[in-house]
């Protein structure tokens, strides 16, 4: 008798048999509609070791991520190297996954140049328990410190004074606004984290802005973001040395800078951020338990503030000084405006509802900067099937911003400085609701009222002050808005001229 015939033969195994057949049958039925489900987006065929880095301009990818998703759609996949990443593109793909999905795709993927000097520490890389206490903590803090408070617009105001002046000494000849522009902004949040301003020409000052400047430019290098990719080529790369440098002589800066608090901290009475992190850092010593509240964390966080706080504001006041020099007509009419309603008094918050046309500017500069393009890094926290695309947790996520900004679907000229996209046939201000420099959902840039105060401050004071334009033997036709390669989009070196208006 074979084999067949005994197992036929017997009626136990013939129901074995059935069992294992139904089961079969189940597992490939299962599994064609678990490969079906889980379908991930699509994408340009990878190439072994390199992936997809033939297609993407590394200076300068979120140009090449744009021209992917016209073939690919607004959830598409690419590799860069052998790490996958999902690409969201345009208006309502960028919203949907940040709000609707803001848990699933609430997490921060921090490049390795950036961990390797993080390690899951401070605001703006960190995930987790140390992340939502800290983020808490921080918007807390900086509150009752005044950010978004009248008492912070007093800071600014007097702040703006300052660079005014500076501006001045310069009797109208041509120079960069880089440096001016920074330290008056990075003063604003440095009052607000160290209980101070800092003088101009104080050295530690100086030092920690220019520094946190070139930090974000070498960051965005490419020699930056091919050792993200392969690490292996570490002792080739120059520049990761600069950029650990820079890092760490600001953290040796910011733990100098907490020690000479620490000789003054009344815990009744906190000046800012770092006294109130200082105050919360002895209570819990004190209680020995275990907390997110310790130096290396304080130090990572201020870090992650000034940051922060200075070089997107900054920016993007540069940019807009850029812009009325490139297009005088419009810089003519923000004047006028200025002129009509405030005159030469000084300029307060509340004017921004009687400056429609000054301020649709400075909203058309946001968008056209669009000083993040790719926004920050995200990654997936859990499995998610999004759009029909299954993207498993951990997946580092691009949640493309310029793709948002320039949506042709939702702005009329999304390629030109077109103030009128934020202004209705009477010329009264509209919000549009892609207007997301600052991100959206859990992710959201949490200073963005601040910087919005910021903005309409510094960008009205010194339009009602100085007349800006190109240096003697310029066009304005010839000045470049092409950006800086960094890890935020700066206007390219230049120099303006600032003559005084009165």
């Amino acid at each position: 008798m074979g084999l067949c015939d005994f197992v036929l033969s017997s009626p136990t195994s013939v129901c074995l048999l059935a069992v294992l057949l139904l089961l079969s049958l189940l597992y490939l039925a299962a599994s064609h509609r678990l490969t079906d489900h889980r379908k991930g987006p699509p994408g340009p065929r990878p190439l072994p070791v390199l992936g997809n880095l033939l297609q993407v301009d590394i200076k300068r990818p979120y140009y090449s991520l744009l021209e992917l998703s016209k073939k690919y759609g607004s959830v598409f996949t690419v590799y860069l190297g052998s790490q996958k990443v999902v690409v969201l593109a345009g208006y309502r793909t960028v919203k949907e996954a940040l709000v609707t999905y803001s848990k699933e795709f609430g997490d921060r993927y921090p490049p390795l140049a950036l961990y390797e000097t993080t390690k899951d520490q401070g605001l703006t890389w960190a995930n987790g328990d140390s992340w939502r206490e800290m983020r808490r903590f921080a918007l807390t803090n900086l509150r009752d410190f005044g950010m978004g408070k009248k008492s912070c617009e007093e800071k600014i105001i007097e702040e703006c004074d300052h660079l005014v002046e500076v501006f001045k000494r310069f009797k109208g000849e041509p120079f960069d606004t880089t440096k001016p522009v920074n330290r008056a902004v990075s003063n604003i949040i440095c009052s607000l984290v160290y209980g101070y301003r800092f003088e101009y020409g104080d050295p530690e000052f100086t030092s920690l802005v220019d520094r946190t400047n070139k930090f974000l430019e070498v960051g965005g290098s490419p020699s930056i973001q091919i050792f993200n990719l392969f690490p292996w080529v570490r002792a080739l790369t120059a520049n990761k040395r600069v950029f650990d440098k820079l890092f760490f002589d600001n953290k040796t800066l910011n733990l100098h800078l907490f020690d000479r608090l620490k000789e003054t901290l009344n815990p009744q009475l906190p000046r800012g951020f770092v006294d109130a992190f200082m105050v919360r850092e002895q209570n819990v010593e004190e209680s020995g338990t275990k907390s997110n509240f310790h130096t290396e964390n304080l130090a990572l966080t201020a870090i992650d503030l000034i940051t922060a706080g200075t070089d997107t504001t900054a920016t993007t006041i540069r940019w807009g000084l850029l812009l009325m020099s490139k297009y005088p007509e419009i810089q003519d009419q923000v004047q006028e405006e200025i002129s009509s309603v405030i005159g030469a008094r000084q300029v307060q918050m509340e004017d921004r509802r009687n400056l429609p046309f000054t301020d649709a500017v400075i909203h058309e500069t946001l968008r056209l900067a669009c000083i993040l393009p790719m926004a920050l890094p995200h990654r997936t926290s859990q499995d998610v099937t999004f759009q029909g695309h299954f993207i498993p947790k951990g997946t580092t996520v691009f949640p493309l911003l310029m793709s948002v900004l320039y949506d042709e679907n939702e702005w009329e000229e999304p390629r030109r400085f077109h103030p009128a996209h934020f202004l209705d046939k009477d010329g009264k201000f509209v919000k549009r609701d892609a207007f997301m420099p600052f991100s959206a959902g859990r992710r959201v840039c949490m200073g963005e009222g601040l910087a919005k105060m910021e903005l309409f401050i510094f960008f009205t004071t010194l339009l009602q002050h100085f007349r800006f334009s190109p240096p003697a033997g310029v066009s304005a036709d010839d000045l470049d808005l092409t950006p800086r390669v960094g890890l935020t989009l700066n206007p390219s070196a230049h120099r303006l001229c600032a003559t005084a208006c009165m």
